[in-house]
């Protein structure tokens, strides 16, 4: 799994992109992604992932994290066949975009290090781009098993 990290902010420390890396790239482990399989993960700040989601979702307020999938069967989108690509193709699942400011107002609210939350965050944004949501009880019940699974097994559990 390759994984393109981008801190808009500056203040990620080392350690806490590496977790994000290696997090990340145990869930896609743990689903059994294709090894060709790529994303970015981009920390910014509130007014940065305010302002796109506003552009995006029309909610114009900071959240924590947004997610978007290159393959999530979108109306507006170009459809591609990514199975005609070839197994050596690398299979782009998207984007996943972390406010820093929240992650860190989150990890004090929730009572745990921001290195917690951050893994948190990713790992949900993590399964948004791989079909997994929470619009509905059942659903919901899915995703956060799975992500608390995935948080156990990989260590990082609530403090």
């Amino acid at each position: 799994m390759e994984i393109d990290f981008f801190d808009e902010t500056n203040v990620v420390q080392t350690k806490e992109k590496e977790l994000v890396i290696k997090l990340l790239t145990f869930a896609s482990q743990h689903l059994q992604l294709q090894e060709h399989a790529e994303m970015s993960v981009t920390i910014v700040t509130n007014e940065r992932i305010q302002e796109i989601n506003s552009e995006y979702r029309n909610k114009n307020v900071a959240t924590d994290v947004i997610s978007f999938a290159l393959n999530d069967d979108s109306e507006d989108d170009f459809p591609i066949n990514l199975e005609s690509m070839g197994e050596d193709f690398p299979f782009n699942l998207g984007d996943i975009i972390i406010s820093q400011e929240k992650t860190a107002e989150q990890a004090i609210l929730y009572g745990h290090s921001f290195e917690r939350e951050l893994g948190f965050l990713a790992l949900h944004g993590f399964l948004h781009l791989n079909g997994y949501d929470h619009m509905n009880p059942e659903d919901e019940k899915e995703m956060f098993d799975l992500q608390k699974e995935i948080l156990d097994a990989y260590g990082l559990k609530r403090e």
